[in-house]
């Protein structure tokens, strides 16, 4: 088995975009415990940090992220406590991230990393990507929130031939059904990536933060309860810098410049 990288998540700031890389690229960025662990906590404190303004996820080397790394023995197979502790805190950290999030998938997501790059709020993929759900062919559930993401974005009997697999999903297949937002050449994904985090990250991301927020309200809300929401965060809003520095751009005739406060 090859050697273990020292630093399994390479995390880098500049110009107010993270990036994160999943870097066990010989296990296809398999995600065992201390990658979990660490990827958890670099979403939980980028959450506080200022200086971060957008995110992107991507993988080392030839793949996105294998899923769960089925070598991590008995305790990988404590499903509910493994679960309940790492990846669903993982997956509602990206989601309830005050920030927009980029996954740049490079190449297959498989399990839970097909869970992992939907969690984002934009995904981009190369035009090698597959995204396969693969928990059928270990007769398991999907888990990390897949299920809840591929209904809501699919519909429930095309999610279902998606994860038995009789559906597959390659970057335009993702991208026709609504998954991805842009298919792109290999050797443009970073640069793609990166190029619309910079853009989020030049935004209001204090109004983008709240509209992440009301979002995941209202998937599940009636329309009375949605509206209410809404209100509530427009107010918040509403008394932002970034709406000042709107309203006055606009009247001046002159690009805003947002500062995500």
């Amino acid at each position: 088995m090859p050697d273990e990288p020292e630093t399994p998540l390479l995390k880098e700031i500049a110009g107010g975009v993270a990036t994160f890389t999943l870097n066990r690229p010989e296990a296809l960025n398999a995600l065992n415990a201390q990658l979990r662990r660490e990827l958890l906590a670099a979403f939980r404190a980028i959450a506080r940090d200022e200086a971060v303004r957008s995110v992107v996820i991507t993988g080392a080397g030839r793949g996105f992220c294998a899923g769960a790394d089925l070598r991590g023995g008995s305790a990988e197979r404590d499903f509910r406590a493994v679960l309940g502790a790492e990846y669903n805190p993982l997956i509602a950290a990206i989601r309830n991230l005050p920030k927009p999030v980029v996954a740049a998938v490079n190449g297959v997501a498989a399990g839970a990393g097909v869970s992992l790059a939907f969690a984002a709020d934009v995904v981009v993929a190369s035009e090698g990507a597959r995204f396969v759900p693969a928990f059928n062919r270990i007769a398991l559930v999907p888990d990390s929130g897949l299920a809840r993401t591929l209904v809501r974005g699919v519909g429930r009997h095309r999610t279902f031939e998606i994860l038995m697999g009789e559906r597959q999903l390659g970057a335009h297949d993702a991208h026709g059904l609504g998954l991805v937002a842009a298919v792109v050449p290999a050797d443009r994904l970073g640069d793609a990536a990166r190029e619309l985090a910079q853009r989020l990250a030049e935004g209001p991301t204090r109004s983008i933060g709240l509209t992440k927020r009301l979002l995941n309200a209202v998937e599940d809300a009636t329309v009375a309860e949605s509206l209410e929401t809404e209100a509530a965060l427009q107010d918040i809003a509403g008394r932002s810098e970034d709406h000042a520095e709107g309203v006055a751009a606009f009247g001046e005739k002159r690009d805003p410049r947002f500062t995500g406060r």
